[in-house]
């Protein structure tokens, strides 16, 4: 009986250890972080190396209305970041900024900016740049948000994996020397943002490759 006695004590003395263990030896498992990192209202995205294969194409300058193909634009460039945006989004409002002066560093390096604006009327696109215009070319791909699931942006944007709705700003940078000279594709993989640029890092991979570019061009002795 005592025997019996002394086991019941010594059992319900470790029943909380026992219990308090299960609670501790479980760890909460997280969830792998997304591709596009949301700080304070950015959408903040890694430059990676994506298949794209991104298309020639001519679409209504906003200075002019007129078309303008993006091999004429692009050519004698070294580097050339194509950044689709809508005018109404917020973090295209905050890359702006940003494009503008990766441009402005840049530019007479030979690396270009063209923006291509989705989903806005060209009145609000000219609005949102205001009487002096963009400091780079801008041309108009779509104008109602109704376009959205039409637009090669966002054929673009499913290739590369980008799962936001709208998809503003979406970036992608061309080689000029290294694309097709003929054909409709321009480059079957291509460099790509889906989202903000990290300014840093993109300032970097523009230096380099602008770098990179100039050591590869040979210049003839001069007799």
């Amino acid at each position: 009986m005592l025997k019996s006695i002394l086991i019941l004590l010594v059992a319900l003395a470790l029943a909380p250890v026992a219990t308090y263990a299960q609670d501790v030896a479980a760890p909460t498992v997280t969830a792998a972080p997304t591709v596009t990192n949301t700080q304070a209202g950015h959408e903040y995205s890694p430059l990676v190396e994506k298949t794209v294969n991104y298309k020639n194409w001519t679409l209504n300058d906003l200075k002019d209305d007129k078309p303008v193909d993006l091999r004429s634009l692009i050519q004698g460039k070294k580097l050339v970041m194509v950044v689709y945006f809508a005018p109404w989004c917020a973090n295209w409002r905050h890359e702006a900024p940003v494009a503008a002066r990766l441009y402005e560093k840049y530019k007479d390096q030979g690396f270009s900016v063209i923006g291509v604006s989705e989903y806005g009327s060209r009145d609000d696109v000219s609005k949102y740049f205001g009487p002096t215009g963009p400091p780079y070319t801008v041309v108009s791909e779509s104008e109602s948000k109704e376009e959205r699931d039409k637009t090669p942006h966002f054929g673009y944007r499913q290739a590369t994996g980008d799962t936001r709705k709208w998809g503003s700003p979406w970036n992608i940078f061309l080689e000029p020397a290294s694309l097709s000279k003929t054909a409709d594709v321009l480059t079957e993989k291509a460099w790509v943002v889906n989202g903000e640029l990290i300014e840093a890092d993109v300032d970097k991979f523009i230096a380099d490759r602008l770098k990179a570019s100039s050591a590869s061009v040979i210049i003839p002795c001069k007799e």
